[in-house]
C-alpha cells in the first residue's frame, strides 16, 4: 500500500491553524474524502486522566494502552524517540489525504496561515509552500487564499494530490 499524500498546515502561534484545519477537514469530508489529521505538540500531552483505567494501566508500566468501543479506537504508546510523520502515516488506516498541524520543520508541502495582526513575515520559504491562507498580500509566486476559503484550498489540494 502506498502512503497517502501529506500536507502540513503551519503558522505562528494563534494564527488560526486549527480553525483552518477544521474548515479543510469539513470541506474534504463534504466532497467524500477520507482524511487523517496528525497534530504535533512539542510540549507533550496527556489524554488519559489520572485515576481513569487507561491512566492506571499506563502508570503500572504498560507500553501500549488501547481503548476500544464500537465507535472509536485510541492507542496510547510509550515512545523512546519521536516518530517522524512518515512513521506515523505508516500506522494509519487507509485515507486519501493526511493533514498535519504544527510540523513547521517537516519536509512536507505546506499551507501557511498568516494573519496581519500576527505580523507580515512568513515562517516558511516559498519553495516549501503550496499555498498561503491570509488576510494580507505577499509578493511571492505562491497561491494565496482568504483565511475562510476552505473550498479554494481544497480545489488546490484536489488538483495537486487527489486526482480521482
Amino acid at each position: 500500500m502506498s502512503h497517502p499524500p501529506v500536507v502540513s498546515v503551519v503558522g505562528t502561534s494563534n494564527a488560526g491553524k486549527t480553525t483552518l484545519t477544521v474548515k479543510l477537514i469539513r470541506e474534504l469530508k463534504r466532497r467524500g474524502y477520507r482524511i487523517a489529521i496528525i497534530k504535533h505538540d512539542v510540549h507533550g500531552f496527556e489524554i488519559d486522566k489520572p485515576g481513569k483505567d487507561s491512566w492506571r494501566h499506563a502508570e503500572a508500566g504498560s507500553d501500549c494502552v488501547v481503548l476500544s468501543s464500537p465507535q472509536k479506537l485510541a492507542m496510547i504508546r510509550s515512545l523512546d524517540h519521536e516518530l517522524t510523520v512518515d512513521e506515523i502515516v505508516g500506522t494509519l488506516p487507509e485515507v486519501d489525504l493526511v493533514l498535519t498541524e504544527g510540523y513547521k520543520h517537516g519536509g512536507k508541502p505546506k499551507i501557511e496561515v498568516s494573519r496581519k495582526e500576527k505580523g507580515n513575515q512568513l515562517i516558511c520559504g516559498q519553495d516549501e509552500l503550496i499555498a498561503i491562507a491570509t488576510d494580507q498580500t505577499f509578493d511571492i509566486p505562491v497561491p494565496q487564499f482568504g483565511l475562510d476559503d476552505a473550498a479554494g484550498l481544497v480545489n488546490l489540494l484536489e488538483k495537486l494530490y487527489l486526482r480521482r
